[in-house]
């Protein structure tokens, strides 16, 4: 396995962390190289410029980006690199209930596309992440078919013993 990041996971604070942590997993389960690291688009704006700039010579494929409050870390990103930017919300302290951070995130302007995932669903930006790598990596593409498939065989495993508990007559056919 290469041990070159094409995943870049990035938070406006380290308080994300406790919620971006669950990409990180996501892909070290998929055993998808990626880096993690702090990037404020208000407190670091030239750390952030220069993350997004050199982005893609550096080999990522695809950005995670999480933020919380005004959330314009996502939107920032995605105006200076051409790379595949995932926006994750996140409900901090800061937040109106997690609303300002998924509209700062959702409501991009024609041009510059931020993929969102719903509040606080940083694993599922990791499986789309994988997802997107996976279009040119069989061996990604195989480990999500597998993810899926194990997912499926834990509802059907739920379905037999609940069928068993209650006596369900769809699911004895």
């Amino acid at each position: 396995m290469s041990t070159k990041a094409t995943v870049g996971i990035v938070m406006g604070s380290d308080s994300d962390l406790p919620v971006m942590q669950a990409a990180a997993e996501f892909l070290q389960q998929l055993e998808i190289p990626f880096e993690l690291t702090i990037v404020s688009a208000h407190r670091t704006p030239e750390r952030m410029l220069h993350y997004a700039s050199t982005s893609k010579q550096r080999g990522l494929q695809v950005i995670i980006a999480g933020a919380g409050g005004a959330a314009h870390l996502p939107g920032m990103l995605a105006s200076i690199t051409t790379l595949p930017i995932i926006g994750v919300p996140i409900k901090s302290s800061n937040s109106i209930d997690g609303w300002d951070s998924i509209l700062s995130i959702l409501q991009m302007p024609n041009g510059v596309p931020v993929a969102t995932v719903a509040l606080n669903a940083a694993k599922n930006a990791g499986i789309l992440a994988a997802q997107i790598i996976a279009l040119q990596n069989k061996k990604v593409s195989k480990a999500l078919e597998n993810y899926k498939t194990s997912m499926q065989n834990e509802v059907l495993k739920k379905v037999k013993l609940t069928s068993k508990k209650w006596n369900n007559e769809y699911d004895k056919k």
